[in-house]
């Protein structure tokens, strides 16, 4: 048998200049982002300098005082606590009325429902039901008319109430 000689140290010439051509890609890149991040910088340094000359904007012109007070209304509208208003409607609710409109006044702390039922007991029954509600207090049958042009007569109304978590 003869002995097999290998040879796991040396190298051909084509495994020499591997590393040195991966050695120079990576030192070209280097060069190269170096070179991008110098000329960013001076960029940034020249846009910096561009915004500290320019003029502070102008302030916005003071809107009329309807416009303030029409503003202040809706943030305070929207600043209500609408779910527990909406959660007493909505246990009061039956298949006889019909709710038209809600309207809160946040000055008073008050609440103007406006709707429809099938007949005025209808009406009364949602009466009594939101006032036996947490949320509201005072409720109050303002008005209510039979509609006489409708085939079917229905009983407009409108209800007033204190909204308990309203803060004044």
């Amino acid at each position: 048998m003869q002995r097999i000689e290998l040879d796991f140290i040396g190298r051909s010439a084509r495994l020499r200049w591997g590393p040195r051509v991966l050695l120079a890609a990576a030192l070209g890149l280097a060069g190269d982002m170096a070179v991008s991040y110098v000329q960013l910088t001076r960029e940034v340094r020249s846009n910096e300098a561009i915004v500290a000359r320019a003029k502070p904007h102008q302030s916005v012109p003071a809107g009329s005082a309807e416009e303030v007070a029409l503003a202040r209304d809706a943030v305070q509208r929207l600043g209500l606590p609408w779910t527990k208003l909406f959660a007493a409607l909505e246990a009061a609710g039956s298949d006889q009325v019909a709710l038209l409109a809600i309207e809160p006044d946040t000055k008073s702390g008050t609440v103007k429902i406006t709707g429809e039922s099938k007949d005025y007991l209808a009406a009364l029954g949602y009466v009594l039901t939101l006032s036996e509600n947490e949320a509201l207090s005072h409720v109050q049958l303002l008005r209510h008319e039979v509609r006489q042009n409708d085939p079917e007569h229905p009983v407009s109304f409108s209800i007033s109430a204190a909204w308990n978590e309203v803060k004044r």
